[in-house]
């Protein structure tokens, strides 16, 4: 698999990771009811096809996708790298409570080592720069975390430009943490120019936006989605935007069918063609979904493919 060095770290990281937020289970944000087993055997089989990298949350299932992490260590000769993340803690609803005060910062960094089962975080990123006024405290909170050796380098994700500017002056940040996809192409404005000028690594998230670019996607499955699957409530998921989706992917998979590959490899792919990205966090439930999309890493796509996409989005959306 191809690597890429996360910024000035001394971490090489391949370019497709292995995300855990959809193996939780049920809270505010979940995926509907999962299967702990085809969870944990989605982990294993990430690490034995190569992926280095593991990126998780407390808030994911309310600490349970870190535990199944935990649980996958301790089955696998494999030792890859961890990133999670703080700011999110949760209430009896299952709803995420945002808080960046230092003293649940620590506590945080301390439930996610002891559910785990690590002695060192390699990368901790703040989950969302939320409240505003919190965020040079629980930055520094952060930076004490590394100088104790509980963290080996800090991040941050959902950022701004002016917020990373922020917190630059205090402690550099290892990577930021962006949303990219096909659908959502704001991190290119600002965000990546940004992060590649002052050595940043890029690791982004939801590159086949929540599934919608797998090409396994219709009115049925959405249709027949669990009633507390978050989708049901996101934007992308609503008329005329979905429907225009669904006429794009179509599109997609023919690019896709050309060389071989499927629409998952694809959108992937495309996330990775820009030099500042460092890789993509891929989600996973089952084995057999990061079977297929492990194999995006590796594959660089076309100038010409890259024209032809660019041609469709600016066609269909």
């Amino acid at each position: 698999m191809q690597k890429r060095k996360l910024g000035d770290t001394d971490m090489p990281l391949t370019t497709v990771g292995l995300g855990t937020w959809a193996m939780g289970g049920p809270w505010q944000f979940g995926w509907g009811p999962q299967d702990d087993e085809e969870a944990l055997g989605a982990i294993l089989a990430a690490l034995d096809r190569g992926i280095n990298w593991i990126d998780t949350a407390p808030a994911y299932g309310l600490g349970h996708s870190e535990e199944l992490v935990g649980q996958a260590l301790r089955q696998t000769k494999h030792r890859p790298y961890i990133a999670t993340k703080c700011g999110l803690l949760w209430n009896e609803k299952k709803e995420k409570v945002p808080c960046l005060k230092p003293e649940s910062i620590r506590r945080e960094c301390h439930a996610s080592l002891q559910r785990m089962g690590i002695e060192t975080i390699d990368l901790y990123q703040m989950h969302w720069p939320d409240p505003d006024e919190g965020v040079e405290r629980a930055w520094e909170e952060m930076a004490r975390l590394v100088d104790e050796g509980k963290v080996r380098y800090i991040g941050v994700s959902n950022y701004s430009v002016a917020q990373l500017e922020r917190i630059r002056r205090i402690h550099p940040p290892a990577s930021l943490q962006p949303p990219y996809s096909m659908l959502h192409r704001e991190a290119e404005e600002e965000l990546l120019p940004y992060c590649a000028q002052h050595h940043m690594g890029v690791v982004v998230y939801s590159p086949m936006q929540r599934g919608l670019l797998t090409g396994k996607f219709s009115h049925e499955r959405l249709a027949a989605l669990a009633p507390d699957d978050h989708r049901r409530r996101h934007p992308d998921f609503q008329e005329p935007r979905f429907s225009a989706t669904l006429e794009l992917v179509e599109q997609l998979k023919k690019i896709a069918r050309r060389h071989g590959r499927t629409c998952s490899q694809l959108a992937i792919s495309w996330v990775l063609r820009r030099r500042e990205v460092t890789a993509a966090i891929v989600g996973a439930r089952r084995p057999d979904q990061i079977e297929e999309t492990v194999q995006a890493s590796g594959w660089n796509l076309s100038e010409d493919d890259v024209e032809e996409i660019e041609r469709l989005l600016a066609e269909k959306l």
